[in-house]
């Protein structure tokens, strides 16, 4: 499949995915990780992992071919608090996990970026079953990790700084 059908593929999963909200009140199971994930990797210079990998989602080969485990929330009503993110893979290899954060017509809006460390330095002081399990809300990984990524001004270069090796 060439780029450019891809890019035509997920724009119009976009479109069918927020009409699909609008009209059946709920999300479609499943589309905003795989909407996620192609805008992480096209977004952040990311390529994709070997087949039969697992733990991670993409390979960061600007940064010494780090594993990165992609992330999603779609943020319906910024208004709402508790909004949570998909466990995390705690258990498996992995270097990085980046939360791409998307708007109610599945554009992407931010994208943080967490070190391993840092979260499990987290899930280890916590109390928390869910935390120690993997689960955590947005505001958490917003406050453990930095942004990488904006629509208004790209790549943060301080934080993601791989054009330049």
């Amino acid at each position: 499949m060439t780029l450019y059908a891809a890019d035509k593929l997920i724009a119009q999963a976009r479109v069918l995915a927020a009409e699909y909200r609008r009209t059946m009140g709920k999300p479609l199971p499943g589309i905003s990780n795989e909407i996620a994930e192609y805008d992480a990797m096209k977004l952040l210079q990311l390529e994709p992992k070997p087949q039969g990998e697992g733990g991670y989602d993409a390979v960061d080969p600007g940064r010494g071919g780090k594993q990165v485990q992609i992330k999603s929330r779609t943020i319906f009503d910024e208004s709402k608090s508790g909004q949570r993110i998909g466990q995390l893979k705690l258990d498996k290899d992995w270097d990085s996990v980046v939360l791409v954060l998307m708007d109610e017509d599945y554009e992407p809006y931010e994208i943080y970026e967490a070190e391993r460390d840092e979260i499990l330095e987290y899930v280890g002081k916590s109390s928390s079953n869910r935390a120690k399990r993997g689960a955590m809300s947005v505001a958490r990984f917003k406050i453990i990790g930095r942004l990488a990524w904006t629509r208004d001004s790209g790549l943060e270069p301080e934080v993601w700084d791989n054009q330049a090796d």
